[in-house]
């Protein structure tokens, strides 16, 4: 994890992160060509760099390619949201093997200094995980 890093760059390489917004921009599936010259306007790369990327993340199971007239096509396995919310859900399992007290402490602290709404908002999500839970517990009970 790169704390200085924008975006997805800060769970994923900072080119991996660029190719990876650029199919999501496309939309379709695409050929590599098409995401290499959208990368290329902001960030000057060789196209072979681009493909070499773009394969990776078919390795890691971001994308998928699927031949399509002759060229591979790239196409996004999830969309950017739900792969924020996996990388959130890793970064904070990997945290908490820190122990967990540290980290809620911590990261009550942290929202306390920076963005009290936040905390306030933390707060109503645990309550209401609480109560789900708890609601779960007394369905279990009853069958």
């Amino acid at each position: 994890m790169r704390l200085s890093a924008e975006g997805l760059a800060k769970v994923m390489g900072d080119l991996e992160a660029r190719v990876l917004q650029t199919v999501w921009a496309l939309q379709t599936p695409v050929p590599a060509r098409a995401v290499y010259e959208r990368v290329m306007e902001s960030h000057p790369v060789a196209p072979l760099t681009v493909i070499t990327v773009l394969n990776k993340l078919v390795t890691k199971g971001f994308l998928t390619r699927k031949p399509k007239d002759g060229l591979l096509h790239y196409r996004a396995v999830m969309e950017e949201e739900e792969l924020r919310a996996l990388a959130s859900r890793r970064v904070v399992e990997g945290i908490l093997s820190f122990g967990p007290d540290a980290v809620a402490a911590s990261m009550v602290d942290v929202l306390a200094e920076q963005d009290p709404e936040r905390l306030a908002e933390l707060g109503r999500l645990i309550r209401r995980r609480l109560r789900a839970q708890r609601d779960e517990e007394l369905a279990g009970d009853g069958e």
